[in-house]
């Protein structure tokens, strides 16, 4: 068990900044950020985990059983990453599409120091002196934008032929195939120098999000605006918080941007596709938790972020005794999402039509405390970046049903994509 330490800080903008310049220096690092939304009263602002004491990487095959066994070795602080094609060892699927970033399907780690920063205090977990740790952030340099030439984006489909796909899927759904797909396309650039802190920052200054992550894996990294939760536990409780159901913002305009609001909220097309997500997510908890502790908390609950209002749902139940973390995880991945109903068949189809491999993205990154709770995101609007290859990379989807129109769907990608297109021009 790491030593606990806390100390006040007198600005807190000032010193999140000087730990985000601050833990460049490491080869892993992973820093969780709410921005301040305070939807469930987190115990953090910021969560920074720097150093590894013990390193956890494995390809789906036994990855599953790898970490539990990892976990518990180490009852300790553990962070990382579930990448999708977890999926190849939950179920029989294989992934041969093109992947530019390469991150490991799975990556977990014992930092060798961790950081809870609040309001108006610090608090360090380290077995060193947590007093030149804290010193040494004070004496950071300010952050400063690392100004670079902006990026050239690329399509990996044009509109024409993600319109030509989409109605295939709708094929699929008219033969009975599945209901509803999570269909996502790649934007790339080949060559691309950024600095990904400076991304990182200046997406938080454009779209915060409340599940925001900076993560680096060696040469990879994740810059993370994510709105989702996909998995927490609390003690013996565990929740799941789908988002399904997107609609624009206009902030300049309060009447028009409540008017989009109301569609959403009564959008017959996105309460179903909602609905389909919660039985899907409570059909997955039921396989790990208590019976009759499966309850749905918040139906179509909306939420509003700076580009977009999402619908969310909240599932929670009480899981088993004699099962962690690893056991839930392994029940409810990937999550409902970012695949769709049902989930094996969907699955297939996202190999079949989808051109690029997910990777990290629609996969979960997140931390364990020493107890066992644990928090993971979604990982959607988010800027993958091989610091070694220059590769960049990010995707966006949405749902597709029956009742979709191609052209809508598209056009919710692009809307998904601006800020991180912004960023990067």
């Amino acid at each position: 068990m790491k030593k606990v330490t806390t100390f006040t800080i007198d600005n807190f903008t000032s010193f999140r900044l000087k730990m985000l310049n601050w833990c460049g220096q490491f080869n892993i690092f992973c820093l969780l950020d709410n921005n301040e939304y305070n939807f469930d009263k987190p115990a953090f602002e910021c969560l920074l985990a720097v150093g590894c004491k013990a390193t956890l990487q494995a390809n789906a095959g036994d990855a599953f059983a790898a970490l539990k066994k990892f976990s518990a070795a180490h009852q300790d602080w553990l962070f990382g990453h579930l990448g999708y094609d977890l999926k190849n060892e939950i179920s029989p699927l294989q992934s041969s599409n093109f992947d530019g970033i390469g991150f490991t399907d799975m990556h977990f780690f014992v930092p060798e120091i961790v950081l809870q920063l609040n309001k108006q205090t610090l608090t360090v977990y380290c077995e060193e002196n947590a007093e030149q740790v804290f010193k040494a952030i004070q004496c950071s340099e300010e952050f400063k934008e690392i100004i670079a030439a902006g990026v050239t984006i690329l399509n990996r489909f044009t509109e024409a032929e993600y319109v030509h796909i989409v109605q295939k899927l709708q094929q699929h759904i008219l033969r009975g195939d599945c209901y509803e797909v999570n269909f996502c396309q790649e934007f790339f650039s080949t060559g691309a120098v950024i600095d990904p802190a400076t991304v990182y920052q200046k997406l938080m200054q454009l779209s915060p999000s409340p599940f925001a992550a900076l993560y680096k894996s060696n040469e990879q990294y994740c810059i993370c605006a994510s709105p989702e939760r996909y998995f927490k536990k609390m003690s013996n409780k565990v929740l799941s918080q789908p988002i399904k159901g997107t609609s624009k913002r206009y902030l300049t305009d309060e009447d028009l941007d409540e008017k989009s609001r109301q569609q959403l909220l009564n959008s017959e097309k996105e309460r179903t596709e909602n609905v389909m997500v919660v039985d899907l997510v409570r059909n997955d908890l039921s396989k790990v938790c208590k019976q009759g502790t499966v309850q749905v908390e918040e139906l179509f609950g909306i939420y509003s972020f700076p580009q977009v209002h999402q619908m969310i749902s909240t599932i929670s139940g009480t899981l088993e005794d004699g099962l962690d973390w690893t056991d839930a995880v392994k029940a409810t991945f990937p999550m409902g999402s970012m695949t769709g109903v049902p989930k094996l068949r969907v699955m297939q189809l996202i190999e079949q039509y989808e051109q690029t491999k997910r990777g990290l993205f629609s996969g979960a990154i997140g931390y364990v405390d020493p107890a066992g709770n644990c928090d993971f995101n979604v990982v959607i609007r988010s800027i993958m970046y091989n610091a070694a290859s220059r590769y960049l990379s990010f995707q966006t989807g949405s749902a597709i049903t029956f009742y979709s129109n191609a052209a809508m769907e598209y056009e919710e990608c692009l809307l998904k994509a601006g800020a991180m297109k912004k960023v990067l021009q």
